[in-house]
């Protein structure tokens, strides 16, 4: 047996010389061509190409408002740039993403950008994996990096959308300076705990949780997962996540501390703040308004669910009722959709609960305005866009006792209370009575406490440190 160890490394190097030569190889094929393999149009080659990958660039989330507003900060400060994004949205035109992009968010570019479709965006869908679907989807957007990298080339290349494991294939293959915004790391601590404690959730299926081997054999797999997530992440030459709950996970994970910035996500905190505060008392229904696309780490179940206990236990003598606010990607939203409205029907709310699709941005603060609460149910929630967009709107905030509410958000400001935070059905249900139970002079204390915190959170203040931040890729060489 021993005499085989030395052929068996001798086999072993040169497979590695192999691996490394072909590595070399597509190296030096795809550097070439960097320049010719950009867009045509009139890009000049002295402008530098900054490639934003967000295969949903036509979703409505805080994730795309933050890839507009980062691409409209870039436009305003560097002229000698060119923006594309990579995008496999081929069912709208361009015309049609930067109209949406105004309509549901305010946000006009002062300049063209490129677009660029990409055919495998199904690679990196969930419904493809119905079981190791954070390998399937990593190894997917590997797939998806590498036509885009075929596709087009840039100089600097930024992952706004979470896909770490794209970053090495760009880097160490395209030659290019490589970025990246996290907004949730694809996997935490906070995950591993969920499998070591066997409780059962939306990404620990209740067959797993209830049998102490599959949850061991989760637990080993979520180890080797981190290890090469953090092993992918620390390719980047800057990292930027969006609040301290999101840099304490990446810090762990990545041991890139030299390299990482908060950069808190854009809310358009002024346009919200633009609407007056009004008097509550004479009202003679009350709304709970959420927003949140419909996802199923959103919880939009526990929403209904509180809402629903509310109702039993503290019968009213106003009208109040539920309306959920939020985007749909695709066909798995929308049947999750479905799902949430024969919750209602099952509980009896169906006629106290509204759903609200794919609105516009001027319904959007039609609805915030005349709320009394806005809702938000996600656990451990990176940052919680939502969350500063109901507190710069005037409603008195509930949001989830974790994540990024819990640390950043609904904190107390100038030593005033600037919101509720609860964690289960009871509590939601308790606290949303004692929000209506306030007295209107009360509430409107914490509304004002809400609106003066959130300047932190501007569009402004967003552009100052994700320029900031990214002064690496552009200072002279």
């Amino acid at each position: 047996m021993f005499s085989l160890i030395i052929p068996m490394l001798f086999v072993t190097a040169g497979l590695l010389f192999a691996l490394i030569v072909i590595l070399l190889y597509i190296r030096f094929w795809i550097c070439p061509k960097k320049k010719i393999a950009q867009i045509p149009g009139n890009y000049v080659k002295k402008s530098l190409v900054v490639a934003f990958f967000h295969p949903y660039c036509n979703a409505g989330g805080g994730g795309e408002r933050v890839l507009w507003c980062a691409i409209r900060s870039l436009q305003e400060r560097y002229s000698n740039i060119k923006i594309i994004i990579y995008t496999g949205d081929h069912d709208v035109t361009d015309q049609e993403i930067l109209a949406g992009a105004y309509r549901r968010f305010n946000i006009k570019l002062p300049q063209s950008v490129q677009f660029i479709f990409l055919e495998k965006r199904y690679l990196v869908e969930a419904k493809l994996y119905p079981y190791f679907t954070l390998l399937g989807q990593s190894l997917g957007s590997v797939l998806l990096g590498w036509e885009a990298l075929m596709k087009c080339v840039p100089d600097i290349f930024i992952d706004s959308m979470g896909y770490a494991y794209v970053l090495p294939l760009f880097k160490y293959l395209g030659g290019c300076q490589v970025g990246c915004y996290v907004h949730y790391p694809t996997i935490s601590t906070d995950m591993l705990s969920v499998v070591k404690d066997r409780n059962p959730s939306f990404n620990n299926a209740a067959f797993i949780s209830n049998n102490p081997i599959l949850s061991n054999l989760k637990i080993v797999y979520y180890y080797i997962f981190a290890w090469l997530y953090g092993l992918v992440g620390s390719c980047s030459d800057v990292i930027m996540v969006n609040s301290t709950w999101t840099l304490n996970h990446i810090l762990a994970l990545w041991k890139a501390g030299d390299r990482t910035h908060v950069v808190c996500p854009p809310c358009d905190v002024q346009t919200f703040l633009d609407i007056p505060l009004e008097d509550d008392s004479k009202k003679t229904e009350h709304s709970i308004v959420s927003i949140a696309q419909f996802r199923p780490e959103k919880d939009h179940a526990l929403q209904i669910k509180a809402f629903y206990r509310f109702l039993q236990k503290y019968p009213q003598k106003r009208a109040v009722k539920l309306i959920l606010i939020g985007g749909c990607r695709n066909a798995e939203d929308e049947e999750r959709v479905s799902c949430l409205k024969e919750l209602c029907e099952n509980l009896g709310v169906k006629e106290n609960v509204e759903f609200k699709i794919n609105i516009s941005f001027e319904e959007l603060k039609k609805y915030l305005s005349e709320a009394t609460i806005g809702l938000h149910t996600m656990w451990n929630e990176h940052f919680g866009i939502g969350v500063v967009e109901c507190m710069a709107a005037g409603t008195v905030i509930l949001a989830h006792d974790s994540g990024g509410p819990k640390l950043d958000i609904v904190v107390p400001y100038d030593g005033g209370k600037t919101g509720f935070l609860a964690d289960s059905e009871e509590s939601y249900a308790d606290a949303i009575n004692t929000i209506l139970a306030l007295s209107p002079e009360k509430r409107m204390e914490i509304r004002k406490n809400a609106r003066q915190s959130v300047s932190r959170f501007s569009d402004h203040e967003f552009e100052i440190s994700f320029i900031s931040a990214l002064e690496l890729f552009f200072s002279p060489r």
